[in-house]
């Protein structure tokens, strides 16, 4: 994954948007899981074959040691019960395991809990993806789907075993998509499809038990650096949140959005022109809307401030929530991270 991997989730909070960025690893912990405990597939297994952006793989058997390469696609591989034998570290909104609060609860209901015998080896996040430790792991399957595989990556990874590569460039590929894959990969498609269907689901039922979401327009976006505001476009993650929950993307970004990629860059003199009832702001841990604005008081300027509409997570987990999202995250952004956006959206229909 290149350095736009960190970038789109943590974006500018260190005032540096790094685009460039390389896959995972320097190293591993832990040890090395039971096979008892990774992918497990269907005994009736049909071989797929399933396209990405450099070529497509085809998969003779069911998988049993699956590594891989992005928090999306672990966590992705955990909602369909299938254990990863090795997978990234979580380096932003983590906890004391490198790992978050979802992907942790799904480990310990399969046996795999971090640092337990069964746990999956974690890869350090570095400059370049950890070829020495994933080949260590002994996989039948690299599964990257969602990523920022370089194409060079990805053909080193095909000498270590077979690689379900980036289905769309640069972390555009949707959290449906990598079910969508990872269900073909496993032989659970069945599966796949009603775990799909349940998010989805619960997404809907968000918009249909908050009516006001429907009228509602949104820019996301990130505000942490006081020099450059970030606003992120349709094929990202926080914008297809947003719109499944039922709300609609600001004409504003249609227009400005750049082809080919996750988001765009506004001059703080420019952000009056967000034409949006509110703004969703990721990696702003810990500040309110009044830091922010402290911090750059053009800021103060976005029509949605003024509204008191500009939703913040709160956390960096949070904003991992939703920049990462997977149907594990997505789980605990419905109850973590959705009240504040209906709150904001509730302010911004008051005050029209």
């Amino acid at each position: 994954m290149k350095n736009s991997r960190r970038a789109g989730i943590i974006a500018a909070s260190t005032a540096i948007f790094a685009l460039s960025l390389s896959a995972c690893g320097a190293s591993s912990t832990t040890a090395e899981p039971s096979t008892d405990s990774s992918a497990q597939g269907a005994e009736d297994f049909t071989p797929v074959t399933i396209k990405n952006i450099y070529g497509e793989t085809k998969i003779e058997e069911a998988p049993e040691r699956v590594a891989t390469i992005s928090w999306v696609n672990a966590d992705v591989l955990l909602s369909l019960d299938t254990v990863p034998v090795g997978m990234d570290a979580d380096t932003y909104g983590m906890n004391d395991n490198n790992s978050t609060t979802w992907k942790d609860a799904a480990l310990e209901g399969l046996d795999a809990s971090i640092g337990s015998e069964n746990a999956p080896v974690q890869y350090k996040v570095g400059d370049d993806i950890d070829y020495t430790g994933i080949a260590a792991s002994k996989p039948d399957v690299i599964f990257a789907p969602y990523s920022g595989l370089a194409k060079e990556q990805y053909e080193k990874l095909q000498k270590i075993a077979p690689v379900v590569g980036p289905i769309e460039p640069s972390y555009l590929t949707s959290w449906e998509q990598v079910t969508e894959a990872a269900g073909q990969m496993l032989g659970k498609e069945e599966e796949a499809d009603a775990l799909i269907e349940d998010i989805e689901g619960k997404l809907a039922k968000v918009g249909e038990e908050n009516p006001v979401l429907k009228d509602t327009t949104f820019v996301a976006a990130d505000l942490s650096a006081p020099e450059t505001a970030y606003v992120y476009s349709e094929g990202d993650t926080r914008p297809r949140f947003l719109s499944a929950l039922g709300m609609t993307q600001a004409d504003y970004v249609q227009k400005n959005a750049a082809k080919d990629t996750f988001y765009f860059t506004v001059s703080p003199e420019k952000v009056n022109e967000w034409d949006s009832d509110i703004v969703f702001s990721s990696a702003v841990a810990g500040n309110t809307m009044e830091d922010i604005i402290k911090g750059q008081p053009l800021y103060g300027q976005i029509p949605a401030a003024k509204n008191d509409a500009v939703a913040l997570p709160g956390t960096d987990e949070a904003t991992l929530a939703i920049s990462s999202a997977s149907p594990l995250s997505i789980e605990w952004a419905l109850e973590n991270v959705v009240p504040g956006i209906v709150t904001a959206a509730e302010n911004a229909a008051a005050a029209k």
